[in-house]
């Protein structure tokens, strides 16, 4: 599913316009986004998951192209833990 679709279903589901379910939709990813970029580090939703921003170390890799080896460098990067109720969160939180 991409993003197109999920508004589609967004403005199906609640009986609102597309337009209007594209704005919903972009202030939640954008605040889940900015969240997670600017300082919190987890959004978490019930029933749903948590996002978080884990920190990577350093490590050793290869070039695929020259096979030399390079330094990868640290960095950070988004995972999502799925909850362990996730199967009960469209039933529960059905529109």
């Amino acid at each position: 599913m991409n993003k197109t679709q999920l508004t589609a279903i967004v403005a199906e589901k609640t009986g609102i316009s597309k337009a209007d379910a594209a704005k919903y939709v972009n202030a939640v990813l954008g605040t889940i986004a900015d969240t997670l970029t600017e300082g919190d580090k987890e959004v978490a939703i019930p029933d749903f998951g948590r996002f978080l921003v884990k920190s990577v170390p350093e490590r050793q890799g290869i070039n695929p192209a020259t096979k030399e080896a390079i330094t990868i460098p640290a960095h950070e990067k988004v995972t999502f833990k799925a909850s362990d109720n996730l199967n009960i969160f469209s039933r529960k939180h059905g529109v």
